[in-house]
């Protein structure tokens, strides 16, 4: 299976600092890369970056979606206007949204299926806090995080991507070992499996401050089908580093 590489600029960027990155990304990116490669931009830059990688090896998505089709709802974003972006991807349940917006389970779930209602492939968080993980739950929270998005998008949960970013570890400086990224992998893998057609394999991406000194050795377990990137996605050098060890 092709790996994939998502950068996930969070709320960083400006026209001119996102022009060059995407430039020196596009110079140096093979016309077929061996493995996927993907930037989640702050909507305001979508246009932009739909414009800079359109004939590329780089397609884009956004970092979030309504669960709404339409309507009154000041501030929200529907799937269908990231569509009108040619978005592939979207970001749901970022630790952070999970976090500062107070997104549940559900909500999560919801915006899944908004998305893959729209042909846009949902990148679903999951992941455990640290006291959580000091309380021995993670393998319960992530199960339950995931369960929830498999049991709103049905027969649907093969078109998902899956991000595990242990929440201890994002721009905190820490990262899982290999050996506990994996473990955590498995266990996804193995709740997938019991949902999706064995022939399907649902990639699961590592998203807890992966960088270019640690992604060959992340990517390198059995489990591990990519990266979700956040800080080292907005130094052209060491993204491509990543993407370069996928």
């Amino acid at each position: 299976m092709r790996k994939l590489i998502a950068g996930n600029w969070k709320m960083n960027g400006s026209l001119a600092a996102n022009a060059e990155l995407l430039q020196a990304l596009r110079a140096a990116l093979p016309a077929a890369p061996a493995a996927d490669v993907a930037v989640c931009v702050p909507f305001p830059y979508l246009g932009q970056v739909q414009a800079a990688c359109t004939g590329s090896a780089i397609a884009w998505g956004a970092q979030d979606v309504s669960v709404h089709v339409a309507g009154a709802y000041t501030g929200e974003v529907s799937a269908a206007m990231l569509r009108d972006f040619a978005c592939r991807y979207v970001i749901v349940g970022h630790s952070e949204r999970r976090q500062y917006h107070g997104e549940s389970d559900d909500i999560v779930a919801q915006k899944a299926r908004r998305a893959l209602a729209a042909g846009i492939t949902p990148i679903v968080c999951v992941g455990e806090t640290q006291a959580q993980r000091d309380q021995g739950d993670t393998e319960f929270v992530v199960k339950r995080q995931l369960a929830a998005v498999i049991h709103a998008v049905g027969h649907c949960v093969s078109e998902i991507v899956v991000a595990y970013e242990p929440v201890w570890a994002i721009g905190t400086g820490r990262t899982a070992t290999p050996e506990q990224a994996q473990a955590v992998h498995a266990v996804l893998r193995a709740q997938l499996r019991a949902a999706v057609p064995s022939e399907r394999r649902v990639r699961i991406l590592y998203g807890g401050s992966m960088t270019a000194d640690n992604a060959a050795a992340l990517l390198a377990q059995p489990d591990i089908d990519g990266g979700l990137v956040g800080g080292a996605s907005l130094k052209a050098d060491a993204f491509l580093r990543i993407v370069a060890a996928a």
